[in-house]
């Protein structure tokens, strides 16, 4: 059969072409098309990543269970509740002190004796001269007697005329001045009773014994030295009851009105900052003290010292607890911003949902610390709410991601 498709002639136009032609050369055109759109595709997706992946992501904290504490703080040091400077009264050579620093004494032990000898003799002396008053009373209280007797017999004798009444009457004023003279005798024995009392109290001084149960803390002489106590009482040894000690804090006037007696308060020492020690406020003194124009206010805390751990004079960091939950929803404060509208516990914190997108929602807050607050309303447990600004995410070294098969990439 004769060719009919090789004898058309080059110039037929594509209407005149056959229809099989015509859809080859259509869907050729239809295929390229649709590659473009896949390339494009693949390249804006692959872009996509590049910056998602360079994208700054929000620095979260999540909400979690916990304890929330509001206090003040305060630094003191400790003292013992209980401490006594032991002295002496009376003046002389230091016999002997049985007592050193660190030793434990018991209340009415004899601990020191002050050399006795001359109170022993001013003892004696007023002894003494008791007894002589005592003796001259006797004396005088007979003289009495005999003066009464004779005045009886002269008051018979006048009313008989045997004697005249210039004799009674002499008689009578013996009397007074019998009487007179006992009674003179009688407030000297008291004098000199008085006398040997103090003469004996300054004897039982050179004895000295420890006024309390407790620890000598401080001893300020030495045995064989010699005491003067002629203006004031000098210290021997101090003696302390460590068994409860008391913090002395000083307190700042912006907090001091929030310290109350019988608060509840811990603290902690230098030498132990992982233990607490727990404590009641006692006092607080209304007096302050100044230091470089800062006003501070002492507050007394009692607490129990059972092992001795506790010494004079530690430092101590104080809490005074003003409140405190436990095992409820926390969430760091720098997470949230004041809500104006919503009253003084109201909040508003950013979430960030699992899709990566962030909800704003309103809280509410309870007890705050100065890092925390309790979540009353608005937040859920396992929530991450966004702290302060943005981060960048790390990228792997900063290589892009992997191109997608058969798009300017490498071919599986």
């Amino acid at each position: 059969m004769p060719n009919h498709a090789s004898s058309l002639p080059e110039s037929l136009s594509a209407a005149q072409a056959p229809p099989s032609a015509y859809k080859r050369r259509s869907g050729s055109r239809y295929g390229v098309a649709l590659l473009v759109v896949v390339l494009l595709g693949a390249l804006f997706a692959w872009g996509a990543q590049w910056f998602a992946a360079d994208a700054p992501r929000p620095v979260t904290a999540r909400v979690r269970r916990g304890s929330v504490e509001n206090h003040v703080t305060a630094v003191g040091a400790l003292q013992a509740k209980e401490s006594v400077d032991v002295g002496t009264q009376v003046s002389g050579q230091l016999r002997w002190l049985k007592v050193d620093v660190g030793d434990r004494v018991e209340k009415g032990e004899l601990i020191a004796e002050i050399d006795p000898t001359v109170y022993e003799a001013a003892v004696r002396t007023d002894r003494a001269n008791l007894n002589n008053l005592q003796a001259q009373l006797a004396q005088r209280r007979a003289e009495l007697r005999l003066a009464r007797i004779q005045l009886e017999r002269n008051r018979r004798l006048v009313a008989e005329r045997a004697v005249s009444q210039n004799d009674v009457d002499t008689l009578e004023a013996s009397v007074s001045v019998a009487q007179a003279q006992v009674g003179a005798v009688t407030a000297q024995i008291h004098a000199a009773r008085a006398e040997l009392e103090g003469a004996e109290a300054n004897l039982g001084y050179t004895k000295i014994y420890a006024p309390i149960t407790g620890t000598v803390v401080s001893r300020e002489v030495v045995q064989g030295g010699t005491v003067n106590a002629v203006q004031s009482a000098p210290t021997l040894i101090t003696v302390s009851n460590l068994d409860v000690m008391t913090v002395w804090a000083q307190v700042a006037e912006a907090d001091i009105h929030r310290v109350k007696a019988n608060m509840p308060a811990y603290f902690t020492t230098l030498g132990m900052p992982d233990r607490r020690f727990e404590g009641q406020v006692r006092q607080v003194q209304p007096t302050p003290e100044t230091d470089n124009d800062v006003v501070l206010y002492n507050v007394l805390i009692d607490v129990a010292n059972p092992d001795g751990l506790l010494l004079p004079e530690m430092t101590v960091q104080v809490f005074f607890v003003l409140g405190a939950v436990q095992d409820v929803p926390v969430v760091a404060l720098p997470a949230l911003s004041a809500d104006p509208k919503g009253g003084p516990d109201a909040y508003r914190a950013q979430v960030l949902l699992p899709d990566g997108t962030l909800e704003q929602r309103a809280v509410k807050l309870g007890l705050r610390s100065r890092q925390e607050a309790q979540v009353l309303d608005g937040l859920a447990l396992g929530d991450q709410v966004v702290v302060g600004g943005l981060a960048e995410r790390p990228t792997g070294g900063g290589r892009p991601p992997r191109m997608p098969p058969g798009v300017g990439g490498p071919r599986p």
